[in-house]
């Protein structure tokens, strides 16, 4: 007989929560993209099973002014959205702890007033199996050295030690951001 672990049980949640949420936007017809720790955890996955981190929640970025109808849509599918400490997110009825929330970022706006470039507006890639829209490695990691905490230096070192990060993407990088991959 097989047991689930805590860390399965975590996956199949994010998974869950991810799907219903993209099933929602995507009969909505709303752009999106999964940024973030669970953006570059498929990303790696899909390049190395046993290099792939997970995070705790999940990061969407999405247009701002389809935050009030992304609420409306997502209502049926067991989110309700929240603005908290200054943050939009969705709170999942099936786990309605804040750290387990959709949080949302705004495609080219800054995320904090000091960060040096906004969301990037590139087209979304769609994962094969899943079906997920996903931010492009190339964004991924402008907004990973944008934000450049530890745990963002993680994610840059992940993708790099799978491959992701390619020469052209180091070269598309504006020197600020390049300095800090370095």
């Amino acid at each position: 007989m097989s047991t689930a672990t805590y860390y399965d049980r975590h996956v199949e949640r994010l998974f869950d929560v991810v799907e219903r949420l993209a099933r929602a936007l995507k009969a909505a017809g709303i752009e999106y993209r999964l940024v973030g720790w669970f953006a570059v955890y498929l990303h790696v996955n899909a390049r190395d099973e046993t290099a792939a981190r997970l995070t705790r929640d999940v990061d969407v970025a999405v247009q701002r002014e389809d935050l009030e109808r992304i609420g409306a849509v997502v209502e049926p599918a067991g989110f309700q959205l929240r603005h908290a400490g200054g943050v939009d997110l969705l709170i999942d009825d099936r786990s309605p702890k804040r750290s387990s929330a959709v949080h949302f970022v705004f495609i080219g706006e800054k995320v904090r007033p000091d960060h040096l470039i906004p969301v990037p507006d590139a087209s979304p890639i769609e994962t094969t199996e899943e079906g997920f829209n996903l931010a492009p490695v190339q964004d991924l990691v402008r907004m990973k050295l944008t934000n450049f905490r530890l745990k963002d230096q993680v994610h840059i070192q992940d993708m790099d030690a799978v491959g992701l990060i390619t020469k052209d993407i180091e070269e598309s990088l504006p020197s600020p951001l390049l300095e800090r991959l370095q």
